[in-house]
């Protein structure tokens, strides 16, 4: 029997739940050897019978909480796509803002009927199998991931910061020009895809680990003159809830 698989959506613009659709050719070949059972993104029909979940979006409103504890009952894995699912993501910069502001500049007279919780990622609420991060998620890593499942081998997210990648593809390191990047603390497995394009690093695919965390701190400051304290000050936008983990 071919696994079973779903696909659900939390507080998220969805945009990881589009990408599984956006892989267009190399999804009907992902067809041939699973069974999707559950995607309100894609089809009408509902099974709870299921071996692999994948998630998206943050845990940010009572219902998200329901919604994602049925989801590990009813999944034999559990998998966390995107930077909502993994860290929280954009969601997590309610959480420093007064909640009665936020909901009434929202919402306006109806804010009452739009019940909410401070965002996190569904790793704080149930127990996870898998990551898979970003924003969106990679959708290489995606098909990896699901092409390790099938053949029952451990898949393993990048250890190495989107700075490697950097270095691979003979960019420009943005420090030369004088811009805070989050690329040396980073996890990679983006291709670094916004330093190719000029653009920081946002740090959407979360913090490397501490060791390698503490490493990318002194090179940063032996080499260009920064202070680690100013990179992570910009780890809010996608990492506020990770945040106050570090040190």
């Amino acid at each position: 029997m071919r696994p079973r698989i779903a696909i659900f959506s939390l507080t998220s613009c969805e945009g990881c739940s589009l990408a599984i659709l956006e892989l267009e050719d190399q999804l009907l070949s992902i067809l041939d050897a699973v069974e999707i059972v559950n995607f309100r993104e894609g089809m009408t029909e509902r099974s709870w019978d299921i071996d692999i979940g994948f998630v998206d979006g943050a845990v940010s409103t009572p219902e998200d909480k329901r919604e994602v504890e049925h989801f590990r009952e009813c999944c034999t894995k559990l998998v966390a796509i995107g930077a909502c699912a993994c860290l929280g993501g954009l969601n997590t910069l309610k959480n420093y803002q007064d909640e009665d502001e936020y909901r009434a500049y929202v919402y306006g007279d109806c804010a009452k009927y739009f019940p909410t919780t401070p965002a996190q990622p569904i790793s704080a609420v149930v127990n996870v199998d898998h990551e898979l991060p970003g924003c969106p998620m990679v959708k290489e890593e995606f098909l990896k991931f699901v092409t390790f499942a099938l053949a029952g081998r451990t898949f393993k997210l990048p250890e190495d910061p989107v700075c490697v990648e950097c270095k691979k593809k003979g960019i420009l390191c943005l420090y030369e020009k004088g811009i805070i990047c989050l690329g040396p603390i980073t996890r990679g497995g983006c291709n670094a895809i916004c330093p190719s394009y000029g653009a920081k690093c946002e740090g959407c695919r979360g913090i490397v680990a501490e060791d390698a965390l503490k490493a990318a701190g002194v090179n940063l400051r032996e080499q260009y003159d920064v202070d680690l304290a100013d990179v992570l000050a910009d780890v809010r936008m996608f990492g506020a809830y990770q945040e106050k983990t570090l040190p």
